[in-house]
């Protein structure tokens, strides 16, 4: 699905209770893994100990954190929707529920599909809420569902 431009946020109005997008694939490496577990501290062998987790993990691969999954929502965002004018800046506001479904084993491909379930106007600005959901290129289920809250 091509990038959805729009030319102001009133345009987002149009698209409340839509699916608004679904991404390009992304490819989870190993490095990009590791990465991640630098920066968090967050290094439990099923995500860097490739060997380990081959030998002892019940998914065969070291697999992705599923904050990382999460982390990568405003990636998805940016490839997904473009709003021309009258945005100053946009904050992550929250999440209201997040679940993470299946792993990511490193390797795989994800993407996102985002839709607008609410929008509301709120001080200096407007408070949107997406449903996004991360698939796994191949998989059955998806690897997380968030309910994303973006003012």
């Amino acid at each position: 699905m091509p990038k959805l431009i729009l030319d102001s946020p009133d345009a987002l109005k149009n698209l409340v209770g839509q699916e608004i997008a679904v991404t390009g694939w992304f490819n989870v490496t190993q490095e990009r893994i590791q990465q991640f577990a630098d920066a968090t501290l967050d290094h439990q062998w099923i995500h860097v100990d490739v060997e380990r987790a081959r030998r002892e993990s019940p998914f065969k691969a070291p697999i992705a954190h599923g904050f990382l999954t999460l982390s990568l929502l405003p990636h998805f965002m940016h490839e997904a929707l473009e709003i021309k004018q009258g945005i100053r800046l946009g904050v992550n506001y929250g999440l209201n529920r997040v679940r993470f479904v299946s792993p990511v084993p490193t390797g795989s491909n994800i993407r996102a599909r985002i839709a607008l379930q609410s929008l509301k106007d709120v001080t200096d600005g407007m408070e949107a809420i997406f449903n996004a959901t991360v698939e796994v290129e191949g998989g059955t289920k998806p690897s997380c569902v968030a309910e994303w809250v973006v003012r």
